[in-house]
């Protein structure tokens, strides 16, 4: 018999020109005095001005120097800003990023501490911060329903995550119209990051009925809409039904966690800075192919896969690589940037963060090189 523990506090507030109803939620909630916690291109749109107008002076300042890999330090300054203008509440609006710095900072100013300490788990996280209201720009992360913030320690060289109940937004408020100004390459490898987060919940060890529900639907909605979306940006349907995928893929990793796609793009970004989410797809189609032919999941795979319309599982791995080809993402080691042995080797030793145990195949060393051995030109293809 299953058993299985399914939780998700965030109320999700969908749909294109929910971003009007953001007064009646502050109000609503009683919150006076908050910061907008703003993607730059937010504030040069004008956009993040209309919200702060929009909120009958509640938001009285705006922080917005946050960078694509948010670090320690940006949460420390957004935090600062938080205690200066002594904001009860915060909206962030913008992308992972945005939202990633905006959960962290939100509980650092209550503390006298920097976001190190906590990244690096010298303190503990044993209350909430102030509320967060959450508004998604890009179709990618769904950080408004996680309690993930992926941090940056410059000064540590170390990217990482700190987790906690304590950092769930109070109100996810998705407007798909606001990822409309997505940049095509944004778009593309957002979308791929909520591929992996559909199809690393699937596979993962901690998959359950209901995480295997939202995994599959929000997977065929990016099968379906992601290329209509990087091609037409302005197309509306397109960019709802993304906006859909991508939240209802965080239904489903927020429990399950992320696997070794997961873990094999934080060394492609970190040190060959490839954005987050073409470095999850980097090596996606590959651990599709390893799970669905050997192990525990391997029926379950192909039954998904055909489910989704494909022959079989291989057929769906298939359709992932000619999706990065069309959208021009990288699909070999040398247009990575890995181009020696000892790149080669090292990269593969920077794979193993703990989320690569939650894959149903063990991968060791030797495994893992043969994966990206098999990306090298010529071998890309059915390998």
């Amino acid at each position: 018999m299953d058993h299985f523990y399914y939780r998700q506090p965030v109320p999700i507030d969908f749909g294109i020109g929910k971003r009007d109803k953001l007064p009646e939620i502050l109000e609503r909630m009683n919150l006076k005095r908050g910061i907008l916690i703003s993607a730059p291109s937010m504030v040069r749109s004008g956009i993040a001005h209309d919200i702060v107008k929009q909120s009958d002076g509640r938001i009285v300042a705006v922080f917005s120097d946050i960078q694509p890999n948010p670090t320690v330090i940006n949460t420390d300054d957004c935090a600062k800003a938080i205690r200066v203008n002594q904001c009860e509440f915060a909206v962030a609006l913008g992308g992972g990023s945005i939202m990633d710095c905006a959960k962290a900072a939100c509980f650092v100013a209550g503390t006298p501490y920097s976001a190190a300490a906590f990244l690096a788990k010298e303190r503990p996280i044993t209350k909430p911060g102030i509320p967060l209201i959450a508004m998604p720009t890009t179709s990618g992360t769904a950080s408004e329903v996680t309690t993930a913030s992926v941090l940056t320690d410059t000064e540590r060289g170390v990217k990482a995550l700190i987790a906690s109940d304590y950092f769930y937004p109070v109100y996810a408020l998705i407007d798909p119209e606001l990822t409309i100004s997505c940049p095509p390459q944004v778009t593309a490898a957002s979308g791929l990051d909520v591929l992996a987060h559909s199809l690393e919940a699937y596979y993962g060890k901690k998959h359950q009925p209901l995480t295997d529900m939202a995994a599959e639907r929000a997977a065929s909605l990016v099968f379906k809409y992601l290329l209509t979306a990087y091609h037409e940006p302005e197309n509306r349907e397109a960019r709802s039904k993304m906006s859909e995928a991508s939240v209802t893929a965080g239904l489903a990793f927020n429990l399950t966690q992320t696997a070794a796609a997961h873990a094999c793009s934080y060394p492609l970004t970190q040190d060959y800075g490839i954005p987050h989410g073409e470095a999850c797809a980097f090596t996606l189609p590959s651990f599709w192919r390893i799970n669905s032919s050997v192990g525990p999941e391997s029926e379950r795979l192909n039954a998904f896969s055909r489910r989704l319309g494909f022959v079989d599982a291989d057929d769906l791995a298939d359709r992932i690589d000619l999706m990065k080809q069309e959208m021009g993402l990288r699909t070999t080691l040398e247009e990575a940037g890995v181009l020696t042995e000892d790149e080669l080797d090292d990269l593969v030793s920077h794979c193993f963060a703990p989320n690569i145990r939650n894959n149903p195949a063990e991968m060791t060393k030797e495994g893992l090189k043969k994966i990206f051995v098999q990306l090298r030109s010529g071998l890309a293809q059915n390998t």
